[in-house]
């Protein structure tokens, strides 16, 4: 349970592992709601003032269709505080089925781009506008330099911004260039649990690793998306993952392979 005596003893714990990483605690946040989650973040959640890059896996680099699903519920508990930006270099954000996840479309405004520099760019203006409570934006690679004119931008108006990498036309993977992000997460599609009585479609899951975090921890968790107003996220954890549960090979074909 969230408010649990194990839930408390974790998030102490992300806060001393955030004061030993030599990083403030970011506040307020944004909590998933979940000890599972929340206790790897420094401080209990996202800081609402700041920027997370989002990846997708495989094919997800291109299309973005399972990535933008994950995105949008991720910002939705922001998105009712004010406006969303979101940031296209092309024009194929499907907005019915925003609206099937919750997402308050009234609140949405898209901005199409002609190139990464300029999506960038609108990206840190639209953080850095009073009013604008979240703010997305689609790039292939950000560096450093454009990575921290963004966090000033959401420190300056206490936007919330999120980095959807993404090559929407194809062609070469660029290569890594560092991040100045405070969360960077990788998401996949993951098969949905069956409805209770068998009928129609379940939730839609996804299969989503904490890469990196300031001052936190990773981890790897199969979470769907909860239509119950349980907690401050639309996020429940179905299960969570480790290096460990992966079987291993059996001893028989380790033979036949020696």
């Amino acid at each position: 349970m969230p408010g649990s005596r194990e839930a408390r003893i974790e998030a102490l714990r992300g806060r001393i592992a955030a004061i030993e990483a030599g990083t403030r605690t970011p506040t307020p946040v944004l909590p998933f709601g979940d000890w599972r989650i929340d206790s790897r973040l420094p401080g209990g959640g996202l800081p609402r003032a700041g920027w997370h890059e989002v990846v997708g896996e495989g094919l997800e680099g291109e299309s973005g269709a399972a990535t933008a699903a994950f995105v949008a519920l991720l910002a939705r508990p922001r998105a009712a505080k004010g406006a969303v930006v979101w940031v296209l270099r092309r024009s194929d954000l499907y907005v019915p089925g925003l609206v099937n996840l919750g997402f308050p479309v009234e609140r949405l405004v898209m901005v199409r781009v002609r190139d990464e520099a300029e999506g960038l760019s609108v990206l840190e203006d639209a953080l850095a506008t009073s009013g604008v409570a979240v703010a997305i934006g689609e790039a292939e690679a950000p560096d450093l330099v454009a990575g921290r004119r963004l966090q000033l931008a959401c420190e300056r108006a206490g936007g919330f911004g999120i980095v959807l990498h993404r090559r929407p036309y194809g062609g070469p993977v660029k290569g890594a260039t560092g991040s100045a992000a405070f969360s960077r997460w990788r998401v996949g599609p993951a098969p949905g649990r069956a409805p209770p009585d068998g009928l129609g479609l379940g939730p839609p899951a996804w299969r989503v690793a904490l890469e990196r975090c300031r001052g936190g921890r990773p981890g790897a968790w199969i979470l769907e998306h909860s239509e119950a107003d349980h907690g401050p996220h639309p996020f429940r954890v179905v299960s969570e993952l480790a290096d460990h549960d992966l079987a291993p090979p059996s001893p028989e074909r380790l033979l036949a392979v020696g």
